[in-house]
């Protein structure tokens, strides 16, 4: 047995094998790299100390466990069964499998199960460390990711919505005082703002919380369909219609409605909803019949809604039956002291997410987040975070990781890229170059930005001409199993026998 956890250990690991020599093995290996090793034979006995009220379970100091590693074949209850069980109930604990009888399936298997990664026996010992050092560290940003979610909920947010802001806080003050109430309520900001989240927080923070909350975004959907969407329709009503269909009016009935982009909805259609609010029922197309409704509506618009009224494209009463209680989301530029606090969230998301070491940001990095203007919001910032953490090539994101605004758009590359009207296969080995470059080479993230695991990226830069045949013949070499896992990382290959440091 190891010895007792010391504030200096780097986690604590269960095995789970019943081979004794392979188990004592890993436990001496593990234990000498700074591990706590907690040992089992059989899986079963590793559920029931896994389990709410067992020694090693996740509410007591002793149990808190960073990492798994199983074997597959075992009596009883086998690795691949142990995976999917222990996955309903700790799902957040990444699973390392062991096997001397890899195949293709079995590993295709392990991966659907939720493992975290898929090892073939004999392997190197150093081999096993760094993947197990990989499953902790991943663990670690999970937990992480969940101080800071708890951390951010108890101060700065409300809801999904965070912020620190006064503008943010008047936001969350408003937020407390209409969730209450059954009154309607127009959101208005830029795109990007968080407007369907502020929306959610008011539903969550009221007494129809446990009722549905149903969005529908005006625009995103035909003119010709909003009217059958928003309302129902009667069977028959319209060719198509095969049976009757509830409307969004009546799957929210008791919660509430939340219209996206109200600015965008025909006039005609306008008055239809007008009706509805004011008779509080909803008559289905087609329906001779009208149903009483219990919904409360929050809309929300980019658009000024009172020079539409002037215009003539929104109806004045419509706009304050719905404006009861306005809210306006100040755009991210105005709120300049969230940004930190947001790029430090959306940095803990997609680390964890995508597995990756970053942990936080220099400071020049961090000052020009904050001094950039932010046209696209909330979602922009958002946007930029998740592609810095994928590209960053250290622990820090730094000042070059963070695209400048003169940095050429999507729209602006496929204009210049397509200017000459390539054929596809000369676009697709333009964008194969372009992001090699923006990655500095590193096929892994390249082949992840491209959605190709790195055998099909190597094939691709041999037929473009990107790379010598010769190199692109030594990284399939490299990586043999590559096509078995489109991720790329999820290597079977046997690099010789284990053996004791």
């Amino acid at each position: 047995m190891a010895p007792t956890s010391s504030p200096h250990q780097k986690g604590r690991i269960v095995i789970i094998d019943d081979d004794a020599e392979m188990r004592s093995l890993l436990e001496d290996f593990l234990t000498n790299q700074g591990y706590h090793v907690s040992p089992f034979a059989l899986a079963a006995d590793a559920l029931q100390a896994l389990e709410t009220g067992g020694r090693l379970a996740r509410d007591k100091a002793e149990g808190d466990v960073d990492a798994i590693i199983s074997d597959i074949k075992m009596p009883q209850i086998d690795g691949l069964e142990f995976t999917t069980r222990i996955k309903n109930s700790r799902p957040e604990l990444p699973i390392i499998l062991i096997t001397a009888f890899g195949s293709i399936e079995t590993a295709i298997e392990a991966m659907r199960r939720g493992a975290f990664h898929y090892v073939v026996k004999p392997f190197k010992l150093a081999e096993m460390g760094v993947h197990i050092d990989r499953a902790v560290e991943h663990r670690k940003l999970q937990r992480e990711n969940l101080v800071l979610r708890e951390e951010v909920k108890r101060h700065w947010a409300m809801g999904d919505v965070i912020g620190k802001s006064p503008g943010m806080r008047a936001v969350f003050d408003l937020i407390s005082r209409v969730s209450q109430a059954t009154a309607n309520v127009l959101i208005t900001g830029e795109s990007g703002t968080g407007k369907e989240m502020i929306a959610r927080a008011i539903h969550q923070s009221g007494p129809r919380s446990e009722r549905p909350f149903v969005a529908i975004n005006c625009t995103a959907i035909p003119e010709t369909l909003l009217e059958s969407e928003l309302f129902g329709h009667a069977k028959g009503s319209f060719t198509g219609a095969i049976q009757r269909k509830r409307g969004l009016f009546e799957e929210a009935d008791g919660g509430t409605l939340f219209l996206d982009e109200i600015g965008d909805m025909n006039v005609s259609l306008q008055s239809k909803l007008l009706r509805v609010i004011q008779e509080k029922k909803v008559r289905p197309v087609g329906d001779n019949t009208a149903r009483d409704i219990d919904v409360r509506i929050i809309a929300a618009t980019h658009k000024d809604l009172k020079t539409a009224i002037k215009d003539g494209r929104f109806r004045e009463d419509l706009y304050y039956r719905l404006s009861v209680i306005p809210i306006v989301v100040p755009p991210l530029r105005h709120r300049k002291e969230d940004i930190p606090l947001l790029a430090e969230h959306f940095l803990k998301k997609y680390a964890a997410t995508n597995g990756a070491r970053v942990t936080g940001f220099t400071k020049r990095a961090m000052a020009k987040l904050v001094n950039l203007r932010w046209e696209g919001n909330v979602r922009e910032l958002e946007n930029v975070i998740e592609r810095a953490v994928v590209l960053a090539a250290g622990a820090l994101i730094d000042e070059q990781d963070i695209p400048s605004p003169d940095t050429a758009s999507a729209e602006q590359f496929f204009a210049s890229g397509t200017a000459d009207f390539p054929t596809l296969d000369q676009l697709e080995k333009r964008y194969i170059a372009l992001v090699m470059e923006k990655t500095g080479g590193r096929k892994d993230k390249a082949a992840q930005i491209l959605g190709i695991n790195r055998r099909t990226l190597y094939r691709k830069e041999r037929e473009y001409g990107l790379v010598s045949r010769d190199a692109a013949d030594e990284h399939h070499e490299d990586f043999p199993h590559d096509d078995d896992h489109p991720n790329g990382d999820q290597s079977t290959d046997i690099e010789g026998e284990y053996f004791k440091d």
